[in-house]
């Protein structure tokens, strides 16, 4: 016969469960989300706006807006208000939280990132860090 050198108990705790708020991986302002729209009506044999990040710059990364034909595997789709844009797998992380605008001046159009996970930008605001 074994001896028994240490006992265990196993007990259940009734614990209220807290949901925890998550972050939207990416919002979009109405005037980006009307210059989305735009965009995808005129190639409507697109499934959305895909954003990504490559290394690229002075500062490390920047970011990628191309057409998007198909979905990846570990891309994710944020639909808001009928425009849709597909996140790169890799760039989830880097936008979480992050609000894309669209600006037009009388020199430039162009989407703007208001990300707060950004930790420097370089002078000319193409490139940045985290």
């Amino acid at each position: 016969m074994a001896s028994k050198l240490v006992g265990a108990t196993v007990r259940t705790v009734a614990r209220k469960r807290t949901l925890i708020p998550s972050k939207a991986p990416l919002i979009l302002t109405p005037s980006a989300v009307n210059k989305v729209k735009e965009l995808m009506h005129q190639r409507p044999e697109t499934l959305g706006l895909k954003i990504g990040v490559k290394t690229r710059g002075c500062n490390g990364l920047t970011y990628t807006l191309d057409y998007c034909t198909d979905k990846a595997k570990f891309d994710e789709i944020v639909e808001q208000d009928g425009a849709k844009v597909v996140i790169d797998a890799k760039a989830q992380l880097t936008l979480l939280g992050t609000e894309m605008d669209y600006v037009e001046t009388k020199l430039a159009s162009e989407f703007v990132f208001n990300n707060p996970n950004i930790k420097g930008t370089c002078g000319c605001g193409e490139s940045f860090n985290v």
